[in-house]
């Protein structure tokens, strides 16, 4: 059925699903007890061998092949997407969800922004309104941050948010690659990025089931979905469904372990996604007669 869709559906079914499918991974890193260096070498190490296998089922003979059609793009992904797991990670690990996932809803203008020169894609007025008045609210959650000390946290996530947007960009580049391979590498590099720094694989209690539905269920799928994305639509359109996790991730966080952001966080959170609701609805209400 999918493949009756247009580009730009395509590009939106893959978005959404992956994005819901992606909220509950930020309350399943704060149930599990493991280190941090160890959980991003388990979220390198199980997504690598799923995709390995999956790829290697699908392309057979020609698996080889799909890896090399990715060229330098999907070489320059998978080191993008490998520091992404980390920095996400690091972030998580020194500020509130809530306040990581607001940084990560400004991935789709890194992207935009990124878009101007690597892919003359041009944000319309209204988008770099949008961006500044994100960048207002980021900088009044910053200023709560630093009195908090959580700004390396949120630091950290703004980092994420910058990559996540560099990969679509990246992704949009190759768009006429298949870079489930440059996701896969991604996972390897991150498996050896962080294996020097390992303090123990050995899991126990609850992460003994926890670390494995998240590292499938929370990362590999919803990252393969992401991953095609953008082949169908511009990189900021895709990375415009963040909000969606934004909005979900701290609530699941809220209602299982009661974690509560800042009013700062929530005053400048709630902001920043009003800004991105209102710039979608601008979006879609009137389309596009060339890409942006």
């Amino acid at each position: 059925m999918i493949k009756n869709l247009s580009d730009q559906k395509k590009g939106i079914f893959l978005s959404l699903i992956g994005i819901l499918i992606i909220t509950p991974d930020s309350l399943f890193i704060r149930l599990v007890k493991i280190n941090s260096w160890d959980l991003v070498f388990y979220r390198g190490i199980i997504p690598f061998f799923i995709l390995l296998i999956g790829l290697i089922i699908f392309y057979k003979k020609n698996f080889f092949k799909a890896i090399f059609i990715i060229g330098y793009a999907g070489l320059i992904n998978a080191l993008i997407v490998a520091l992404t797991n980390i920095t996400f990670i690091f972030s998580l690990e020194n500020t509130n969800v809530a306040n990581t996932l607001v940084m990560l809803s400004l991935a789709p203008f890194m992207a935009a922004f990124l878009s101007i020169f690597l892919l003359k894609e041009y944000p319309k007025k209204r988008t770099w309104i949008a961006m500044f008045l994100c960048f207002i609210f980021v900088l009044f959650i910053f200023n709560d941050s630093y009195q908090s000390g959580r700004l390396v946290g949120d630091f950290f996530g703004f980092i994420t948010a910058f990559l996540v947007g560099a990969s679509s960009v990246v992704i949009r580049i190759g768009k006429l690659a298949n870079f489930l391979p440059s996701l896969m590498i991604a996972k390897f590099f991150t498996m050896l990025f962080t294996i020097f720094f390992v303090k123990s694989l050995y899991l126990e209690g609850a992460d003994i089931y926890l670390v494995p539905i998240m590292c499938v269920f929370f990362v590999t799928i919803p990252l393969a979905f992401l991953t095609l994305a953008p082949r169908y639509m511009p990189a900021h359109e895709v990375e415009l469904f963040f909000v969606l996790e934004t909005t979900l991730g701290p609530i699941w966080v809220w209602l299982i372990i009661r974690e509560t952001p800042s009013l700062e966080t929530i005053i400048g959170g709630s902001l920043i996604i009003s800004t991105l609701l209102i710039h979608t609805i601008l979006e879609l209400k009137k389309p596009n007669l060339k890409k942006s």
